[in-house]
């Protein structure tokens, strides 16, 4: 709430003495937020609730120092019982800790949104606005669904246009109760266009989208992405595979970064327990308004990791950096350490082979 006020107030300031300057704008994303059973009953306090804030005390300062940070909330708030895979419902203490955390926008477009049916997604929404987070991708009826979409963000005098869909709902599907934004090329070119008539400074879509476990992106992801920057939007960010993918860029004919594709974040926090499903990254760029057009400046990521209590006993599941701080850390129990290394090394690798050379690593404190 700080970091929104201060942004009203000071634009506000700007605007009385008729000197409003540029500003840069940061947005902060982060990839699959799952609820595994192991973590739910790891989350159980002893009056039956559940307390999940110590997940992200490591990376809070970091989530909440962006303007702008989202999450893909990759399971509903269905209520009790709650579960995990194949199907989950999670408690809605876990929505709460992500907004302390600094999340102000979640994403709900994915393969899980359905797992409670109609009925699980109309209760993520209500416990989603109850707590006072923004949210995309699922509707309760078509009429939200108009109203809400695109989901508009504006900051630091940049209107921002939020799009997010996904590719399926693992074979669930409702007549009526509730909307899902599903891909689809027409359904998306109305939103677009949408976004274009709102007068939308630029248009981010993240997409739902790829195949599991896989660290590059297939052909049917290019040729979306592709597809999608034509047709305006300019940054992807992609989620699903729960692993890692490339982030690519392409410049415009003065050198400046014209769009954004990064194919898929991985899991921001888990139990899955396979090398590259226990690591991921997140992304972090800031927007400028000059001239009526908006630059894309400083694209990066920053590695994270999530350690678990039955791999490292004693330990919570806590998101933590994935870089030569932790890995060198001897206060870390020595499996987790290396478990740490052997991810990075293999995320540096992928990158290294594959991004865009202005996307930069940084670490953060």
């Amino acid at each position: 709430m700080k970091k929104r006020l201060s942004f009203i107030i000071a634009f506000a300031i700007a605007t009385i003495s008729g000197n409003v300057t540029s500003q840069k704008l940061s947005l902060l994303f982060a990839g699959d937020a799952m609820q595994h059973k192991a973590q739910i009953e790891n989350a159980r306090k002893s009056d039956g609730g559940f307390f999940y804030d110590d997940n992200f005390s490591d990376i809070k300062d970091e989530v909440s120092s962006a303007d702008i940070a989202i999450v893909n909330l990759e399971a509903p708030l269905g209520g009790n019982p709650y579960t995990g895979y194949p199907t989950f419902s999670a408690p809605d203490e876990f929505a709460g800790a992500l907004k302390r955390c600094g999340f102000d926008i979640f994403l709900t477009a994915n393969n899980h949104i359905l797992d409670k049916g109609a009925k699980g997604t109309v209760r993520t929404i209500a416990a989603l606005d109850s707590i006072g987070v923004r949210h995309a991708g699922s509707y309760k009826n078509s009429v939200t669904r108009r109203i809400n979409t695109p989901l508009m963000i504006t900051g630091k005098g940049i209107r921002i246009a939020l799009l997010n869909y996904t590719y399926g709902t693992n074979g669930i599907t409702v007549k009526a109760g509730c909307i899902i934004n599903y891909i689809d090329t027409a359904l998306i070119k109305r939103d677009i266009n949408a976004a274009k008539d709102l007068d939308a400074d630029i248009i981010i879509a993240a997409l739902h989208w790829g195949d599991e476990y896989q660290t590059l992106p297939n052909k049917k992801q290019k040729a979306l992405a592709e597809w999608l920057h034509k047709s305006g939007v300019r940054i992807i960010i992609g989620s699903h595979p729960h692993v890692i993918q490339p982030i690519v860029t392409e410049t415009d004919k003065n050198g400046n970064i014209d769009n954004i594709t990064l194919y898929s974040l991985g899991n921001f926090i888990s139990n899955m327990q396979t090398k590259m499903t226990m690591g991921s990254i997140i992304f972090r760029f800031e927007l400028e308004k000059k001239n009526d057009s908006v630059i894309i400046t400083s694209p990066r990521y920053a590695k994270i990791f999530t350690q678990r209590p039955a791999q490292y006993p004693g330990m919570p599941y806590k998101v933590i950096a994935a870089d030569s701080s932790n890995i060198s850390n001897v206060n870390l129990p020595k499996r987790l350490r290396s478990d740490i290394e052997n991810y990075a090394t293999e995320a540096d690798k992928i990158f290294r082979q594959n991004n865009s050379p202005d996307v930069k690593e940084y670490f953060y404190d």
